[in-house]
Parts: C-alpha cells; sequence; structure tokens
C-alpha cells in the first residue's frame, strides 16, 4: 500500500470511512476492507515474531506503518466507535515508533469509544496509555523535548482522567509530567539555579503533580526530588515577593 497512487489512496481512505461508519458503537468492525486490513496485520505481526531483537522491531514497524494510514484516517474521520482491532494494534505501534502526536489523535478516539486492544495485550487501554507514554518520557525518546512532552503528557492525563486505572499507572505518569514541567522551569540549566518570576508557576505545577504520584504510590521514587524542589520553591517564593 506504501507505493499506491494518491488516487487509490485516496480510494482506500474512502472505504475505510465506509467501513467504519458502518460499525455501530461498540460492535465489532466488520466488511471485506476490514478483513483485509486484519490479514495485512496477521502477516506483519508474522515478520515481527521472527525477530528478536526490539530495536529491530521497532524499525519493521516504522517502515509497516504506512500501509496503515488511509485505513486510520478514514477511521477517525467517519468512525461510529466501532470496536478495531486494527487500529488499537496501530496505536500500539506508533507509540513504539516515537510518533506521539499521532498517536494522541488514535487514542483520543480509541479512549473516547472505550475500545480494547486486542487479547495478545495485557492491558487496557488508558493503563498502557498511562504506562508507555510515561515510559517514553522516563527513558525514552520524549525526554529529548521537555515542553512537547508537557503537551503530549497533559493530553494523556486528560484524556484518561475517568478512567479506572492502577494507582501506579497514574502515578507514573505525574511523576513524568512532574519532572518534565520541571526540566521546563529549569530551562535546561543546573537544577540548582533559581526559578525566574516567569518559569515559578510551572515549577509550582511540576511540585503539584510530584506530590500526587506519591500519594497515589509511595514507591513511585520522587520523594528527594520533592524535598529538594520544596527549598527551592521557598527561596523563589521569597525572591518574588521581594
Amino acid at each position: 500500500m506504501r507505493h499506491l497512487s494518491p488516487a487509490l489512496r485516496h480510494q482506500a481512505r474512502v472505504l475505510a470511512e465506509q467501513a467504519a461508519a458502518s460499525a455501530a458503537p461498540g460492535a465489532r468492525t466488520s466488511g471485506s476492507q476490514y478483513e483485509l486490513q486484519l490479514y495485512q496485520l496477521a502477516e506483519h505481526k508474522r515478520s515481527l515474531k521472527s525477530i528478536q531483537s526490539i530495536k529491530a522491531k521497532i524499525g519493521l514497524k516504522a517502515k509497516l506503518l504506512p500501509d496503515y494510514q488511509e485505513w486510520i484516517d478514514g477511521v477517525l474521520a467517519a468512525g461510529n466507535g466501532g470496536q478495531d482491532d486494527v487500529l488499537t494494534t496501530i496505536l500500539v505501534w506508533t507509540i513504539d515508533v516515537g510518533d506521539f502526536d499521532r498517536a494522541i489523535d488514535i487514542a483520543r478516539y480509541a479512549v473516547t469509544h472505550k475500545m480494547t486492544l486486542p487479547d495478545q495485550y495485557s492491558r487496557d487501554i488508558p493503563t498502557m496509555l498511562l504506562d508507555e507514554f510515561s515510559g517514553a518520557y522516563l527513558s525514552g525518546p520524549l525526554a529529548d523535548d521537555p515542553k512537547h512532552a508537557v503537551l503530549i503528557l497533559g493530553a494523556v492525563g486528560e484524556m484518561t482522567q475517568n478512567s479506572d486505572v492502577p494507582d501506579q499507572a497514574r502515578a507514573k505518569l505525574h511523576k513524568a509530567l512532574g519532572y518534565a514541567l520541571l526540566e521546563v522551569a529549569n530551562g535546561g540549566a543546573d537544577d540548582k539555579q533559581d526559578f525566574t518570576r516567569t518559569k515559578l508557576p510551572m515549577a509550582q505545577a511540576a511540585y503539584n503533580n510530584l506530590k500526587r504520584a506519591v500519594a497515589l504510590f509511595e514507591g513511585v521514587g520522587v520523594k528527594k526530588d520533592i524535598e529538594r524542589l520544596e527549598r527551592r520553591l521557598k527561596k523563589a517564593t521569597v525572591v518574588a515577593a521581594i
């Protein structure tokens, strides 16, 4: 599908829109176009299963994802929320390859319609989102751009705020968001730098998120950071009042 002409790509998207629009909310998506997508996905999963290297798997997923873009675009444009194992699998792959903005768009649709992941995944979608996006900042590529991370992690928190998820998963998100906010407040400088007046509200937001994280799960590992941040905030508040 990566080599389709623009006209055929458009046709593929239209067919995806029709299939997605015909599926009732909560019912399983069906139809020949969806079956073709499932068949393609099964073939690609077999290719991935033959690879042991995680890095190589991610590289292959990045090459395969364009084959699903017309389908995903069609579902997001016209879908009624029918259960779609192709879309939810591609959501996971999109996070894996680090295309976080695209993943947020897909995730918002999946969460809104209370979709589920295929059977091979052990978590529900909200828990998966909290775990994977938090991990992408705490030990992954999302940390390369803290300002972008604040937007992405904030979006994940917002879309999952009413979801029933393990406290540890939500604590992990608050930890990641707290660290991202703190990094922006620090401006990339040494963490002993005093906060400027303009960065003080962001530092306070970082503190609030870290406090929320430890309230949800004491073992989240932020207590020392909270203590250091409290001292810095007190000093900065005094300076700002002068």
